[in-house]
């Protein structure tokens, strides 16, 4: 692009300082107002937040969002996109806080009046997004994982269960469904012997569908393990880790079932990965200091134990200083 300007400057430059009075004609009057970027910009910034401010938002918006582009003072910036966002969210005009929302998360990534504007705005987006989605297509499956996810939030798990049971009755090919229908099974307050065995059914049912699920995997892992099938759960960690390679859990499942089996060194690449992966667990450490004191590694599991100790007193005192803020906030709520 510079080489490009630079050579149309090159070509035609010559052709320029012939014509008369060119670069006289060019510079600025020393009786004219001296107009920087820099003075316009500010200009334009306050008139689009004094129409923002009167609720002039229709003719703010695009003011707003050309300012914030172009301000470099933060706390004008962070003034603008909270403006930009409110009248966005306020006046039809929702997608248009997709911008500022982008803005505000890359400068002000901690601020807590961003970021409790910006949990409004998704949530007011998710919800126009449903209505949406059910008005126009009210019979669709879609809406049942919506209504499915809702009742999940509201802990309603046998409800859930129901919508996600509807969406398989129309489409049993669908994938994930029947993940999250085994889901539901075992978040059930006090799941049966029976949920858990429609539940395995179900993941089993969703790898027919979706080989690489590696959740789907990972709790079928967890049900063998549970039922004392340590071959079977060591398979399907296995191939959870192999589908997806970040997945933590997996590795530390994988791990503690070969620790459990005593196939101590199998044990040890797993849980070096979910460590690396998951540096402040407790558990990791714990169960590698077993598999480091089971290949005779004595200083390698004393360093783990070390970890492991500290890394459970750390967790606690996280525990304290949550229960503490908590307590703090009652009396102000």
């Amino acid at each position: 692009m510079y080489n490009f300007v630079v050579n149309r400057m090159i070509k035609f430059g010559a052709g320029l300082l012939l014509l008369p009075g060119f670069l006289a004609a060019q510079s600025p009057s020393k009786n004219s107002p001296a107009t920087t970027p820099s003075s316009t910009q500010r200009a334009d910034s306050a008139r689009a937040i004094a129409l923002a401010e009167t609720g002039r938002c229709t003719e703010a918006l695009p003011l707003l969002k050309k300012s914030i582009h172009q301000v470099t003072d933060r706390d004008l910036k962070k003034r603008i996109g909270l403006l930009g966002l409110h009248c966005a969210m306020t006046h039809d005009a929702p997608f248009e806080s997709l911008d500022f929302l982008a803005v505000l998360h890359r400068e002000f990534p901690r601020d807590p009046e961003v970021l409790y504007a910006a949990a409004h705005a998704f949530s007011d987006l998710s919800l126009r997004s449903s209505e949406d989605l059910a008005r126009e297509a009210p019979f669709s499956y879609q809406v049942h994982v919506l209504n499915a996810e809702a009742l999940e939030t509201q802990g309603k798990w046998q409800e859930a269960a129901a919508e996600y049971q509807k969406i398989i009755d129309i489409n049993p090919m669908l994938p994930g469904i029947h993940a999250r229908l085994g889901r539901a099974l075992l978040s059930l307050p006090q799941p049966t012997a029976e949920n858990a065995a429609q539940a395995k059914k179900e993941f089993e049912q969703e790898l027919e569908i979706d080989p690489n699920n590696a959740t789907a995997e990972y709790v079928l892992g967890e049900l063998a393990k549970n039922d004392g099938d340590f071959g079977a759960a060591i398979r399907h960690y296995t191939r959870a880790t192999r589908i997806d390679t970040g997945f933590a859990e997996a590795y530390l499942g994988l791990g503690s079932a070969l620790v459990s089996q005593q196939q101590f060194a199998e044990a040890i690449p797993p849980l070096e990965t979910y460590e690396k992966l998951a540096p402040d667990s407790p558990t990791g450490h714990f169960q590698l200091a077993l598999a480091y004191n089971g290949v005779g590694r004595k200083d390698d599991a004393n360093r783990e134990a070390a970890l492991q100790r500290e890394a459970s007193k750390n967790l606690e005192q996280l525990k304290r200083r949550v229960a503490v803020g908590l307590e703090q906030q009652k009396p102000q709520q």
